[in-house]
């Protein structure tokens, strides 16, 4: 060890090696608790700076295209392809055709008329469509009734199907804020305020609601995978989570309290709060999770093979397993969670799960894979000070990708031969000692996750990575730094609700305006968004539902 060293006993070159890699080593290690002293040391000076009134150092961030600490791994994941550019006037669908002339008197003699040159030229048209209804009124003296012609169907309130409809989507769709919507709307001649506009996008939406159970309960009979991640969600200036679960024909948001597993338990049975049941298959769960025996014993007891809700279980835990730590409570709890989700014929099963490796989404499937872009930014956030550590990340990184690209190739081509070449080089890969330590801590780390991470040799069909999931979490970030966050129930339902639709509406190719429009004017001549899914679900053979690895 280098504080045992002696220069003049080393003898030979590989001793002299030995040591200036742990020399290098201890470089590393030394400057990174340099730089993490020196950012206390700041911000300490800045408490202190604070707490004796002087005014601290104005942040202002320098003007720069990427971001600091910037660990995406996208240029890597990509393979360069040639793309040719398709023509955009082929997409446009015209409304009207208007013949131009040339002036007559301009042409000469010899002159022939040689056909019309097409030039589609995109339009819109903003302006007030204000309408007042004569609705008949009759009175029947012998009944003492009146009769009153009603509305066409889609029109209720002040403001008619296509104002509610583009309020929605500039709200949802385009992530416009409730001030600068009014003040559009103003701006054609609209007269509406802030709290209309509120009341359009969240009140009364139970028929949108019934739409995203709907998506989500075809989204997850569509594929027998599901991408799933999180965010953080402001909601009346409190904390929560908003859970994304998705695959390539629907996305569905969840807002909740937290992202315990528990949370993700209850999603997965599409309930506000999970339900609970105790059956023999509890006792596998609880043994997975080293339940205490005593604390088994006491479990057997309870009312078994009956549905329990979250105040029941609460109160069985509270009075006789009221010694047990809140970890061990609970797994108890997502036990018989998870008894009860596997239990039920409401909510199809997810038969694997991709994700990050975050705790709270592991053992709740039978299968989990594991992002592969995820496990890259682990490695991107190294930074090695000693120029030689630099050389062996970066050609780390080179075989990384080259080894990403290789299992994506598999997908296209799988076979048993391949699948066993590429389990060889993945321990082949992560097994090697670089003799840069944190770098071979992080190897070590990835060859534990071997059976996550190549879930793919078994499922060709689930991707390598979990952007999807992490691209819809990423709307709901760009819409909380807009709009801020909900503030009440209503809201946070609208919120998952309509940009469940948003989202889904996209993947399928569907406009989003336009099929609001279509369900506000009560004319449903598109077809649901939930059957849309299950036309063109792909024929991915069901993966069997098990008990989770």
């Amino acid at each position: 060890m280098v504080p045992d060293c002696d220069p003049t006993q080393i003898t030979n070159l590989d001793e002299a090696r030995q040591l200036i890699g742990q020399l290098l080593n201890l470089v590393e290690e030394l400057k990174q608790e340099n730089e993490t002293l020196r950012g206390q040391v700041h911000a300490w000076r800045e408490e202190v700076n604070r707490q004796k009134g002087v005014p601290g150092k104005p942040d202002i961030r320098a003007g720069k295209t990427k971001k600091r600490g910037d660990h995406s791994s996208e240029q890597e994941r990509r393979q360069k392809r040639g793309r040719r550019k398709s023509s955009k006037v082929d997409k446009i669908e015209v409304q009207r055709e208007e013949r131009l002339c040339v002036e007559r008197s301009q042409l000469p003699a010899d002159a022939q008329f040689k056909g019309h040159e097409a030039v589609v030229v995109q339009e819109i048209d903003l302006k007030p469509n204000n309408v007042r209804f004569l609705k008949e009124k009759y009175y029947s003296t012998s009944q003492r009734r009146t009769w009153l012609a009603e509305l066409p169907p889609g029109y209720a309130g002040e403001f008619g199907p296509g104002l509610r409809s583009l309020v929605l989507t500039l709200y949802y769709g385009s992530e416009v804020t409730e001030p600068k919507i009014v003040e559009f709307l103003q701006h054609l001649g609209i007269l509406i305020s802030e709290g209309q506009v509120s009341n359009l996008l969240i009140k009364a939406k139970e028929n949108w609601h019934a739409e995203k159970e709907a998506i989500y309960q075809a989204g997850l009979e569509s594929s027998s995978w599901q991408h799933i991640d999180d965010t953080a969600t402001p909601v009346d200036g409190e904390n929560q989570h908003c859970h994304v679960v998705c695959n390539p024909l629907s996305s569905a948001y969840f807002t909740r309290p937290a992202k315990d597993r528990l949370t993700v338990i209850s999603i997965l049975q599409n309930r506000a709060e999970p339900i609970y049941l105790l059956n023999d298959h509890t006792s596998t769960w609880l043994a997975q999770f080293a339940t205490p025996q005593w604390a088994q014993r006491v479990m057997a007891t309870w009312p078994q093979g009956q549905t329990l809700t979250q105040a029941e279980v609460d109160y069985l835990i509270q009075t006789d397993l009221e010694r047990l730590n809140d970890q061990q409570q609970a797994r108890i709890r997502e036990a018989a969670a998870l008894t009860a989700y596997y239990q039920q014929k409401d909510v199809p099963l997810v038969a694997t799960l991709l994700s990050d490796d975050a705790p709270q989404f592991a053992h709740l499937t039978p299968h989990h894979a594991l992002c592969w872009i995820h496990e890259g930014r682990h490695y991107k956030k190294l930074t090695p000070f000693v120029a030689y550590h630099r050389q062996l990340l970066q050609a780390f990184l080179q075989q990384f990708w080259d080894y990403y690209h290789a299992l994506q190739a598999y997908r296209s081509h799988p076979s048993p031969q391949q699948a066993h070449r590429l389990s060889e080089r993945f321990d082949a890969l992560f097994s090697q000692q670089t003799g840069y330590d944190e770098l071979d801590k992080r190897m070590a780390k990835t060859q534990a996750k071997k059976d996550r991470l190549l879930k793919v040799l078994q499922q060709p069909e689930i991707p390598l990575h979990n952007n999807p999931a992490e691209l819809a979490v990423r709307r709901r970030v760009r819409k909380r730094e807009i709009s801020f966050g909900p503030r009440t129930a209503d809201g946070v339902a609208a919120w998952d609700t309509f940009m469940t639709l948003a989202a889904t509406a996209k993947q399928l190719g569907v406009s989003f305006y336009a099929y609001i429009y279509d369900r506000v004017a009560a004319v449903y001549a598109l077809p649901s968004l939930a059957d849309l899914i299950r036309q063109r679900a792909p024929a991915i053979h069901p993966v069997p539902v098990g008990k989770p690895a």
